[in-house]
C-alpha cells in the first residue's frame, strides 16, 4: 500500500510537469526539461532512480496511463538513449499487452542489450505474434548477438503456439549447438511445443535427458500425455512425481483428473483427490472443475453434485462443469433446475452453458424445450448461437423423428455443415429407417471424412433395414477394397487399479473361458423371465443362429459378466464403451440389473446408462 501511494504522488507530479501528455510522439517532440526545473526530485541521479522504481511499480500494476506519463518524464530528462531504462520501459508496455508502443521502442534504440532483444521477443509471443517473434530471432543472428536460454525459450514458445514443427527442430538443432539444451527452461519449452504438435515421443525423450526439471517441466509433460491422449503414461508420470516427493501444482493435479476423467478411472481418480486434499490446494476453480468433470465421467454425478456444493463461490465455469455432467447422465429435469438457479444467483449463462442445456433436451426428445432454450440464448442472453448450438437443435429434432426439419435447419444455418451434424442425421435417418435422407447424409460425410468407415457402415445397415441387400453387399465390398477403417466395438471395466478390455468374441483374457460359461449362466436365466435376443439389431445377413451368436459376444456382455464374477455381491458395475451401445445389449443389461440385484452404469459414447431394477436411467430414449 506505502508503495502504491508513493507510486501515485511521483506520478502526479510527473503529470502535473508534462500537462498533455496524451501520446509518447508528442512528448518525444518536446525539448528535454533542464533538471534543475525538475524540484519533485533532489538530484539528477536521484530523479533517474526514482523513474526506474516507478517504472518497475507501473509493470507490476499493469498501470498504462501512469506508465506512458513516467516515458514523458525520462524524454523530458534527456534519458531516452539510456539503454537499461529503455529496457524498462518496454518491459512496462510489454506487461501492459501495449506491444506496438513497445516495439517502436526498440526499434528507435540506438543501442540494443541482450535484455532488449528477449523483452521484445516475449512481448510478441505473449500476443501470438509467433512470426514476428522468429524473424526478430533471425535478425537477432544476422547482428551477432549472442543469445540466452531466455532467448531460445521463448521462441520455442512461439513455435509452440503455432505447431510450427520444422521451427521448432531447427532450434533444438541450434540449443544442442550452444549447449542450451541442458537448460531447464529451454527444456521445457521444447518438450512443451513437441507435445503441442503431437510428437509425445520427442517430448519424452527431451524430458528424460534433461538434468534438472523444475514443477512446470513435471506438469507440461503430464499435460502432453493427456493432450495426446496418452492418460495411462500421464498417470504413470504424475505417480513417479509423487514418489519422489515433488509438489504438485494445480496444473499437474487438473492433467492428472483429466486423466482419469478420460480412462474413467475412478479408484486413480480417489488417489489423485486424496493429493489434492493433502497440497491444500482445493480452493483452486480450475481443479474443482476437473474434479466435478472427472466424477462425472467415472459414472458418479453424485460426488460430482457434492464437489459442486462445496464450493462456496461458484464461477461459470463451475456450473457449466455440473450442467454438463448432468446432461451426460441423462439427468436433464437436474439441468434445467441448474440452469435457472444458475441465474438466479446472478451467473450469466454462456455458449458453454447453452450447449450442455441443448443437449441435456437431445437426450429425452424434449423438442419445445430445445426450442425454447435456443430462442432465450439469443433472446435474452445475447449469445450467437454457434456451429455446436445448431447441432444441438439438428440432434434433437432427428432423434426425436423431425428428420425433414433438421435436414432444413442444417441447410439454413450461418454456418458450414460439420462431420457431426451430418453423422447425427445420419444415426437418425438409421433409427427411422429413413433411406433417402440417409443417402444424403452419407454423401456429404464421404466427402468431408472419407477414411472413415463408420459412416459406410451405417448407411449400409439402412440399406439392410430395407431390406435391401445388394447395396449392403456393395457397401461392404467398398470398405474391403478401401483403406477405409471401422473401429471395433471394446469395452473396458475397471478392477483393483487394473483396466480390463474386451473385444467382440474376445479370445485373449485371461479368464475368458470362466467368463463365456459365466455368460451362459446368465443367459439362461434371463430365458426363465422371456428374455430373447433381438437379432434385428445384428443387421449381418448370415443365419439367425449366428446373429444370437454375435450379439451375445458383445463386448459390453463379456465386461459385465467378468464384473460379477469378481466383484462383491451389491456393488455397481461401471464399465466404458467407445461405440453407441447396442438395442439388444440394452435390454439385457435391464434384465441383469433386476437378476444380479446390482446397478450397472454403462457409458457409451453418447451418455451414460443407468440400469437399476430392470430399468434405465435414458428413459428408452438414446
Amino acid at each position: 500500500m506505502r508503495t502504491l501511494k508513493r507510486q501515485k504522488i511521483v506520478c502526479s507530479r510527473f503529470i502535473l510537469q508534462s500537462r498533455h501528455v496524451v501520446a509518447i510522439p508528442n512528448a518525444m517532440a518536446e525539448r528535454p526539461m533542464p533538471s534543475e526545473q525538475l524540484d519533485c526530485v533532489g538530484t539528477r541521479a536521484t530523479h533517474v532512480y526514482e523513474l526506474q522504481l516507478l517504472l518497475q511499480s507501473c509493470a507490476r500494476n499493469r498501470a498504462a496511463i501512469e506508465g506512458m506519463a513516467c516515458h514523458a518524464q525520462i524524454i523530458r530528462v534527456g534519458l531516452g538513449a539510456d539503454t537499461i531504462t529503455s529496457n524498462m520501459l518496454m518491459n512496462m508496455y510489454s506487461k501492459c499487452c501495449l506491444v506496438e508502443s513497445a516495439r517502436k521502442l526498440f526499434d528507435e534504440m540506438p543501442v540494443r542489450s541482450l535484455v532488449s532483444w528477449n523483452t521484445i521477443i516475449g512481448s510478441h509471443t505473449q500476443v501470438g505474434e509467433s512470426e514476428k517473434a522468429l524473424v526478430l530471432f533471425i535478425q537477432m543472428q544476422k547482428e551477432g548477438t549472442s543469445v540466452s536460454e531466455f532467448t531460445v525459450s521463448s521462441v520455442v514458445c512461439a513455435c509452440a503456439a503455432k505447431c510450427c514443427v520444422f521451427e521448432c527442430k531447427q532450434l533444438h538443432g541450434f540449443a544442442l549447438k550452444t549447449a542450451l539444451d541442458s537448460n531447464v527452461f529451454v527444456g521445457t519449452a521444447l518438450l512443451d511445443v513437441y507435445a503441442k504438435c503431437g510428437l509425445v515421443k520427442d517430448a519424452s525423450l527431451v524430458f528424460e535427458s534433461m538434468p534438472e526439471r523444475s514443477d512446470v517441466t513435471w506438469s507440461s509433460m503430464v499435460a502432453g500425455y493427456v493432450q495426446n491422449e496418452l492418460y495411462e503414461e500421464a498417470l504413470v508420470l504424475f505417480h513417479r512425481a509423487q514418489a519422489m516427493g515433488l509438489e504438485h501444482s494445480w496444473f499437474t493435479i487438473s492433467s492428472a483428473l483429466s486423466a482419469c476423467a478420460a480412462r474413467a478411472a475412478l479408484i486413480e481418480g480417489n488417489l489423485v483427490h486424496a493429493v489434492l486434499c493433502k497440497t491444500g490446494i482445493g480452493s483452486n476453480i480450475f481443479v474443482i472443475s476437473s474434479l466435478i468433470d472427472m466424477y462425472a465421467k467415472c459414472g458418479i454425478i453424485e460426488e460430482a453434485y457434492i464437489v459442486f456444493s462445496n464450493v462456496e463461490e461458484k464461477n461459470v465455469v463451475l456450473w457449466n462443469a455440473m450442467l454438463s455432467g448432468f446432461s451426460r447422465h441423462v439427468r436433464s429435469l437436474e439441468a434445467m433446475i441448474l440452469f435457472e438457479k444458475m441465474q438466479q444467483m446472478g451467473i450469466c449463462p454462456n455458449e458453454i452453458t447453452y450447449v450442455s442445456v441443448l443437449t441435456a433436451c437431445s437426450h429425452l426428445g424434449l423438442v419445445e424445450k430445445g426450442r425454447k432454450y435456443f430462442d432465450l440464448m439469443i433472446r435474452e442472453h445475447n449469445v450467437s448461437p454457434n456451429v455446436l448450438h445448431y447441432s444441438c437443435v439438428a440432434d434433437i429434432l432427428g432423434r426425436a423423428g423431425l428428420l425433414h426439419e433438421a435436414k432444413d435447419l442444417i441447410d439454413r444455418m450461418p454456418f458450414d455443415p460439420t462431420a457431426s451434424m451430418w453423422g447425427s442425421l445420419l444415426s437418425s435417418c438409421r433409427i427411422y429407417r429413413n433411406l433417402e435422407l440417409g443417402e444424403v447424409a452419407a454423401k456429404h460425410l464421404f466427402e468431408i471424412e472419407p477414411l472413415n468407415a463408420g459412416n459406410h457402415v451405417l448407411l449400409s445397415d439402412i440399406y439392410a433395414a430395407n431390406n435391401r441387400w445388394e447395396e449392403v453387399a456393395r457397401a461392404r465390398k467398398f470398405l474391403k477394397e478401401s483403406e477405409a477403417k471401422k473401429e471395433r466395438g471394446m469395452s473396458w471395466i475397471e478392477i483393483k487399479h487394473q483396466v480390463h478390455s474386451f473385444m467382440v468374441g474376445e479370445r485373449n483374457h485371461p479368464r475368458i473361458i470362466e467368463i463365456y460359461m459365466k455368460l451362459e449362466e446368465l443367459v439362461g436365466e434371463m430365458k426363465k423371465l422371456g428374455y430373447k435376443a433381438e437379432t434385428e439389431h445384428d443387421l449381418h445377413d448370415v443365419e439367425e443362429s449366428r446373429k444370437q451368436e454375435l450379439l451375445r459376444h458383445h463386448s459390453e456382455k463379456l465386461a459385465l459378466t467378468f464384473g460379477i464374477m469378481v466383484l462383491p455381491h451389491g456393488a455397481p458395475i461401471r464399465i466404458m464403451k467407445n461405440l453407441r451401445i447396442c438395442g439388444d445389449c440394452h435390454s439385457f443389461m435391464k434384465l441383469a440389473s433386476s437378476i444380479t440385484e446390482r446397478e450397472i452404469i454403462v457409458r457409451d459414447t453418447n451418455r451414460f446408462h443407468h440400469f437399476k431394477n430392470g430399468h434405465c436411467s435414458c428413459g428408452e430414449f438414446w
